[in-house]
């Protein structure tokens, strides 16, 4: 008996050193005619124990060089992310803004592709930003909150507490104006 691949869990869930913060990794079904996976399935992850219920989705194009973040939102519009790359590579990266965390103010950095098809569920209570790797990148995330101007808050990219490795030359950054004015991380506005 053969089992249809949409019967079988069609995601990987792998736990990061910090609580709550996961990564996806689909299982890809190939053949001669390319592959195909299913990016996201609220059954299946449901299945992993997220329950969680995404109201957005957010895209964007990059030049390589470009660095994006950090940002969040605060309660109650603080949301969940869970972000992939459809082209190019990316540096994504997440840091601890929760201050009863034994990992408040800590950060990771994974490199997504689509070339891996992974995936980083930023849980609220993060900051997250990226940069772009490779010539260019287009980047997709499901929230779980709509966008709230007012409740927006960030921190400066090149914070010397968080010592982000970025992957590039940060001389050489590509930054909005909005996020080169973003305060430190000790005196951002997080309310988490």
């Amino acid at each position: 008996m053969v089992i249809h691949p949409h019967f079988l869990n069609t995601m990987n869930l792998e736990h990061t050193f910090i609580k709550d913060l996961v990564l996806l990794t689909p299982t890809v079904f190939e053949d001669e005619r390319g592959y195909f996976f299913e990016s996201y399935n609220k059954s299946k992850i449901a299945d992993l124990g997220i329950h969680i219920d995404f109201v957005q989705d957010n895209q964007s194009f990059s030049k390589q060089g470009t660095l994006r973040g950090l940002h969040y939102q605060n309660p109650p519009f603080a949301q969940t992310k869970l972000v992939r790359v459809l082209q190019g590579e990316i540096m994504d990266v997440a840091v601890d803004l929760r201050k009863d965390s034994p990992t408040f103010g800590k950060h990771f950095g994974i490199v997504l592709s689509a070339e891996n098809k992974k995936q980083l569920l930023v849980p609220q209570g993060f900051a997250h930003g990226f940069s772009v790797l490779s010539e260019t990148a287009v980047v997709s995330y499901k929230c779980d909150q709509y966008y709230h101007k007012q409740s927006e808050g960030g921190i400066r990219f090149d914070d010397v507490t968080l010592r982000i490795d970025w992957g590039m030359d940060l001389a050489k950054a590509i930054v909005s104006e909005k996020d080169l004015i973003l305060p430190d991380f000790a005196t951002c506005n997080s309310q988490f």
